[in-house]
């Protein structure tokens, strides 16, 4: 009985443990000229990047800017596998110092579907863009085998709008824009980032009544 009433209890502290943390990651709201996406960030397992993501809507840094670019793998049609990059494109007048590169070995975080990473060049060098993935991509993850793999920074996913990701991906791109990696990825007509906004903090749940302890069995 004792050994049950020990179980039940850690059971409840590690139930009320991972509430809290669902609880305290803050949710965005992007609201683009295409429809709006509602995004939670892990600030529990990333609170570099996400504190940095932050400061630009805070700031209201990102009213205005726009998503830029889709990446499909070459002769795929639908819309169902790909990222779509946004951000301020190194806007000189908006952006912010480089953050430290939090690696997905750290954070034990995942580039699945629906998730928000951060764009970089070297690692230590994001600032303003990030790319959201459409179906899983675990190639973007860093590799525990491989040193010179740090992959990127995954900081949240999207938990309402994906159909939105997915009508971005699908819109024309240029053949000759861009350059290495991004070369016939750039959006023709890029899509307008109207704002980014903290959505309003979900009310707490009640709490539940108290419960009497069970006695000792005699």
């Amino acid at each position: 009985m004792l050994l049950r009433r020990t179980l039940l209890a850690l059971a409840a502290a590690a139930f009320a443990a991972a509430a809290h943390a669902q609880a305290s990651n803050p949710r965005v709201v992007i609201t683009t000229t295409e429809g709006t996406m509602t995004l939670e960030l892990f600030a529990d397992r990333a609170p570099i990047t996400t504190a940095n993501f932050l400061k630009y809507v805070d700031r209201h840094l990102y009213d205005g800017a726009k998503f830029y670019r889709a990446s499909k793998p070459k002769g795929q049609v639908a819309n169902d596998y790909g990222t779509i990059q946004g951000g301020l494109q190194n806007d000189p007048k908006k952006v912010l110092p480089p953050i430290a590169h939090e690696s997905t070995l750290k954070t034990g975080l995942k580039h699945t579907d629906g998730t928000i990473s951060m764009g970089r060049h070297a690692p230590g060098t994001a600032q303003a863009d990030w790319f959201i993935c459409i179906g899983d991509m675990p190639y973007l993850d860093a590799d525990p085998k491989d040193p010179s793999n740090p992959g990127f920074a995954a900081f949240g996913r999207v938990v309402d709008g994906k159909p939105v990701a997915e009508t971005i991906l699908g819109q024309p791109t240029d053949p000759n824009a861009g350059v290495g990696a991004m070369k016939g990825e750039m959006l023709v007509k890029p899509v307008r980032i109207v704002s980014i906004r903290r959505a309003p903090a979900a009310p707490p749940s009640p709490a539940a009544p108290a419960t009497a302890a069970t006695p000792p069995a005699a």
